[in-house]
């Protein structure tokens, strides 16, 4: 009996076992709760850029939003150059620090404050993530993201009262979302003027503070406080549309613009040296400013006269009266051949005080080589007289801005005339059949100027300026621009022109200022862009 009981036991169980787990998934399929919905489910290329935080908090920010770009390249260059760029910004901090702690220290009645230590630690920023926005002014425009967990040690030793304390800063943690703006974009290393820092938001800021040992920051409610305090105060001076601003350049030199002209009137020479063989000469003056690349400009030729008079007035245009100087060429005058240098000397603009006219009598050396012996024999004199004409501030101001408007044109300036400024910008899609290393050649009133030549480029920028001073507006006129390539490997097509455009300047006069691409003709598919301003007093 006990062995049937056992057996009729076991299949007992199993029969039991089956029937409660049909029942169970019966009750489970229809008897589901109706207060019970389904999870939304949303793929993360639908989640915005908060959630995306939230959920992944460590993805870099290149792959969250599309708008930044990844810098990886810029963070093992700074992680390379962090020893060196440590030393460098402590340096300059301590420069930038200490002024300021001298004129605070007397209002809290205290001795000193000083640095005992001062390092960023071994840790250094990362970037990541950087967006650049495209806009049509000369600027450059950045917004990264930085990340900062560093392990700096500042001390600061503070003396008041007899007594010395000993403040530390340590475990600093800064994440913070800049705006740099470099403007104006100028064809001088750097290649900007000005740098502009905003905070687009609040930054965030973790550190600790020691005071002789104890931290401060365990203290109740100082944590919170001073977290509050900084990014209020920083907020205050730097959030959007509030900026830093780092002058890097003079505007006046990087720029290179006019500001001001030279009126230079040569009057005469005296006892000049017998070129020809028939014991006379054919003497004319050679005017130039150094660091300069328009043409000189060039007296009469006065022919057979040892001490001729001209009483000839010029004026060229000046772009940095500190350093520039007049170069004065006299030359005799040949038919055939070249013509022959009789003599030179050169004036420091810094010489010329502004709207004086000052004369100068100069003697004509072979060179401005101090130790040539040559230069002590006689050849002669040049009578000259300046006058420097600076522009006014406000015109600078408007000219270096580029702006819409045409500042006016300087002093001086021949009455009715003006001043034609010519900035050639860049080409496109200019293409040679033999080389493409091209330049850009202006050509007007007789006068020819070349920007640099840019070799195996198919879209060179020059952005390059020339000016030319005109007796009468240039109404009836027309500006000569022309593509050039040279090469001096192929010696059967040395020089072959990409294309031309010749521009009316009428509307130039008109409209004061003209910014555009032209189609070259005799070119498929080159464009050149070319900016003309008229500038009248």
């Amino acid at each position: 009996m006990g062995f049937f009981s056992a057996i009729l036991g076991f299949f007992g169980f199993g029969i039991g076992i089956s029937i409660g787990l049909v029942a169970g998934y019966f009750f489970f399929i229809y008897f589901q709760p109706t207060d019970v919905k389904d999870p939304e489910i949303k793929p993360l290329a639908e989640q915005d850029s908060k959630t995306l935080q939230k959920m992944l908090p460590e993805i870099p920010l290149w792959i969250k939003n599309p708008d930044f770009d990844r810098v990886d390249w810029l963070n093992k260059f700074i992680e390379y150059m962090w020893p060196y760029l440590d030393k460098a910004i402590c340096k300059t901090a301590k420069n930038i620090a200490k002024p300021i702690i001298a004129e605070q220290i007397p209002k809290y009645k205290i001795d000193s404050v000083e640095f005992e230590t001062l390092t960023l630690g071994s840790l250094p920023p990362t970037f990541q993530g950087m967006k650049v926005y495209v806009t049509d002014e000369k600027e450059l425009i950045m917004e990264p993201s930085v990340k900062w967990a560093g392990n700096p040690n500042v001390t600061l030793s503070v003396k008041a009262f007899g007594l010395k304390a000993t403040v530390q800063v340590v475990d600093l943690q800064v994440f913070l979302a800049p705006r740099i703006t470099l403007k104006p974009l100028v064809p001088s290393f750097p290649c900007f003027s000005n740098i502009y820092v905003s905070l687009m938001e609040k930054p965030h800021v973790d550190f600790g503070l020691k005071l002789v040992g104890a931290d401060l920051m365990s203290i109740p409610g100082v944590y919170r406080f001073v977290q509050e305090l900084i990014k209020d105060q920083v907020a205050n001076m730097y959030l959007w549309p509030k900026t830093l601003e780092v002058p890097i350049l003079d505007p006046t030199k990087a720029m290179r613009r006019p500001v001001g002209i030279l009126h230079v009137k040569v009057l005469r020479a005296l006892k000049l040296k017998k070129k020809d063989i028939l014991g006379a000469s054919d003497p004319y003056v050679k005017l130039k400013l150094s660091d300069d690349k328009m043409p000189s400009k060039k007296t009469t030729v006065k022919h057979k006269n040892l001490n001729p008079e001209w009483k000839e007035e010029f004026n060229l245009v000046v772009k940095d009266p500190e350093s520039q100087v007049l170069e004065i060429n006299v030359y005799d005058w040949e038919q055939v051949g070249k013509h022959d240098k009789m003599g030179m000397n050169v004036i420091s603009l810094k010489d010329v005080p502004p709207e004086e006219p000052k004369e100068f009598t100069l003697s004509l050396l072979k060179n401005m080589d101090p130790n040539d012996v040559q230069n002590e024999k006689p050849r002669g004199q040049i009578v000259v007289e300046l006058t420097y004409k600076p522009f006014k501030e406000d015109e600078l101001d408007k000219g270096f801005e580029e702006t819409q408007s045409v500042q006016k044109a300087p002093e001086g300036t021949p009455a009715g005339g003006g001043l034609l400024v010519v900035r050639v910008h860049e080409a496109q899609d200019v293409e040679g059949k033999h080389h493409t290393n091209p330049y850009a050649r202006i050509t007007f009133s007789g006068e020819e100027k070349k920007t640099k030549r840019v070799k195996k480029n198919r879209d060179p920028r020059w952005d390059e300026e020339f000016q030319f001073t005109l007796e009468e507006p240039p109404t009836n006129q027309r500006l000569h621009v022309e593509v050039i390539s040279t090469s001096s490997r192929n010696l059967l097509h040395q020089k072959e022109s990409l294309g031309y455009i010749d521009v009316s300047l009428a509307d130039v006069v008109s409209n004061k200022r003209i910014n555009e691409k032209y189609h070259l003709i005799d070119s498929k598919n080159g464009r050149i862009q070319v900016e003309l301003q008229w500038r009248t007093s």
